[in-house]
């Protein structure tokens, strides 16, 4: 049986040695977020901050820090998870040996709500999260990089409903995040950061639309499960509060309760109670998982009603920035327990991988099926690129930049999460007069400033098929001369080069002479078939010294119809083509998002007290 609560969660990991207590105090303001990051890259166990400056909650770090724990944390419900996605995932397999479906059977039970309705006399024994009440102004108040606009809550568990069709059926619990002050906020007021493509998106536009506030409750704490339900990529139909109940295995606990307009997750550790209102406020910058700022836009803002806390209250939370990071294992697990799922919502989709490196929506890696035309003699992507159209239309792979995609029967024994053998692959194979396709003025992750401009964007689908056409190179050899202000070539991997650019300084969505004079040089050289792939970049000695810092720079600096270059590029029917090499421009621009860096005095601060004899040493 699971978690009722975060409360007994914290016991058991005490009990198993995955979690420690850190009782010398510590500043909320850039601190936490340093000794957080560094826990988690020491595969630290979970941290209870029992002295915050500020607040009198104790703060939780690095709850799911490592897939060990987290998969202890489920450990019970794993099973019944694994044979309700399987029987989604193929139902008539289901039918025919019902017998394999049995250990759905408990799961399927707890993926039921408890709903109890209260009266004010007895809200603290159904619904713990009421029992008290603060103000906004006594919640921690988490601040993770040195330019964000404010205080942010970083795992919140935010609820609302389909004002058309209220009710649990219409429900999402997401994450978004919410900025708690700063940017001229009242103090009843806190930014409410929902991105594109999102469930959220669609309540709120409901309630515009009948002129009405948009009620909504803002979780923190509570059964691990939930946290994870509200990030999963659920198929339509499969609400996040059922999916919680079965990872949980337990029933997720409602309460109706007079005065609130929303049901209440009554084991919650807190709640912010209120409302979207009509009008925008700046919200940002925040210090995001793609390791980059986004920065200070207009969003909508939720006024709050009231804040009501359980006793003996934890705040959980996280501080996100370039991969890996806490996160990176949630999208660990989130796959794994997805998987079996992706033929079934993606058609003629195999399997699909978000690379972190690439932080996560910038690159998106597919293996597919060719089987439209087996007779011809040169096998071409044509079945992929329905299967990449159906990628770009649904869920959270709407939001992905560049879209890879590969065929199954080229190589069976290929999987998308081995990200060195298929770009391999990919650039073995790659014709780029026929594999390159441009979706241009597209929606585009509101995290990306690449393109064209807030939430709008290009994007591309590389899909190639058929026998091998080249062998990489492992050595760049007798380079051509190069234009001015280009050099310091680095191979990053099999046919992968990357060369040093100069400052990039125009405006946004301009092509670059010098870019296109390199691609006319490149065109010459004997060995630009060894080298398929040429990134320029700022530094290519960090480029190139790691595959993370290859995918990161390459696909989170470049937006593909703004920065794609190539041998002999032209245009023929609105089909844009080139020969090898397909260069990348990823270079940072002038209207890009500044890269996240620490303070370097808290960076002193933080390591002093994980020194030997500091109050921290041994504890990351």
């Amino acid at each position: 049986m699971g978690y009722a609560n975060l409360s007994q969660c914290l016991t058991d990991l005490e009990a198993q040695g995955q979690l420690r207590r850190v009782d010398v105090e510590l500043d909320p303001y850039l601190e936490l977020a340093a000794v957080q990051r560094r826990a988690f890259r020491a595969k630290a166990p979970a941290l209870l901050f029992t002295r915050v400056r500020g607040t009198r909650f104790p703060m939780l770090a690095n709850l799911f820090g490592t897939r060990e724990r987290l998969r202890y944390i489920f450990r019970d419900s794993l099973r019944a998870v694994d044979a309700v996605l399987a029987a989604r995932a193929d139902p008539m397999t289901a039918l025919r040996r019902p017998w394999r479906a049995l250990p759905a059977l408990p799961g399927l039970l707890r993926m039921l709500p408890r709903v109890r309705r209260v009266q004010g006399g007895e809200k603290g024994n159904a619904a713990p999260v009421l029992e008290c009440r603060c103000a906004l102004a006594d919640l921690p108040r988490l601040t993770c990089w040195p330019r964000d606009g404010g205080p942010f809550i970083t795992l919140p568990l935010v609820y609302s409903e389909d004002p058309d069709r209220p009710g649990l059926n219409a429900s999402n619990l997401g994450m978004y995040r919410v900025q708690l002050a700063g940017n001229g906020y009242a103090p009843d007021e806190a930014g409410m950061h929902y991105q594109i493509h999102r469930g959220m998106g669609v309540h709120h536009a409901h309630a515009l639309a009948q002129g009405r506030d948009l009620p909504v409750h803002v979780y923190v704490g509570g059964p691990p499960a939930l946290s994870v339900a509200a990030v999963m990529p659920l198929p339509e139909g499969l609400s996040e509060l059922r999916f919680a109940g079965l990872l949980g295995g337990r029933r997720v606990s409602l309460a109706r309760c007079a005065g609130l307009p929303l049901p209440v997750l009554a084991e919650a550790d807190f709640c912010i109670s209120g409302r979207l209102v009509p009008g925008l406020k700046p919200e940002g910058p925040f210090g995001d998982h793609v390791g980059y700022y986004s920065l200070r836009h207009d969003f909508p803002v939720l006024r709050v009603d009231a804040v009501h806390h359980r006793r003996n209250a934890v705040w959980p939370f996280t501080a996100v920035g370039r991969p890996p990071q806490e996160d990176t294992v949630f999208g660990d697990f989130i796959h794994e327990l997805t998987a079996p799922l992706v033929p079934q919502v993606f058609q003629g989709v195999r399997e699909v991988h978000a690379v972190d490196a690439a932080g996560v929506h910038p690159l998106l890696l597919a293996l597919g099926s060719e089987r439209y035309t087996p007779y011809e003699a040169r096998r071409k992507p044509r079945e992929l690129l329905t299967a990449a159209l159906h990628l770009l239309g649904t869920t959270q792979t709407a939001l992905a930049k560049y879209v890879l995609l590969a065929a199954h029967e080229d190589a069976p024994g290929l999987s998308a999460r081995d990200v060195p053998a298929f770009l391999r692959h990919m650039l073995e194979r790659a014709d780029f007069s026929r594999d390159l396709h441009f979706l241009t003025r597209s929606t585009s992750d509101t995290l990306d400033y690449t393109g064209s401009g807030l939430h709008e964007g290009s994007k591309l689908i590389w899909a190639s098929a058929g026998e091998k056409r080249r062998d990489l190179a492992l050595e760049a050899r007798a380079l051509p001369d190069l234009p001015d202000g280009f050099g310091e070539a680095r191979v990053a991997g099999p046919g992968m080069l990357v060369l040093r650019g100069p400052a990039h300084g125009l405006e946004r969505g301009q092509a670059d002479p010098l870019l296109e004079e390199l691609a006319r040089r490149l065109a010459v050289w004997p060995h630009a078939e060894g080298f398929p792939l040429v990134v320029v970049a700022d530094d290519p000695a960090f480029c190139a010294a790691a595959l993370d810092n290859f995918l990161w720079v390459t696909f989170t600096r470049s937006d593909p119809a703004a920065d794609s270059y190539g041998a002999h590029a032209g245009m023929c029917a609105k089909h844009w083509s080139c020969a090898a090499p397909l260069i990348l421009d990823a270079r940072l621009k002038p209207f890009h998002a500044p890269p996240l860096e620490e303070d370097p005095a808290v960076t002193r601060r933080v390591e002093a007290l994980a020194a030997p004899g500091g109050p921290l040493h041994g504890y990351f």
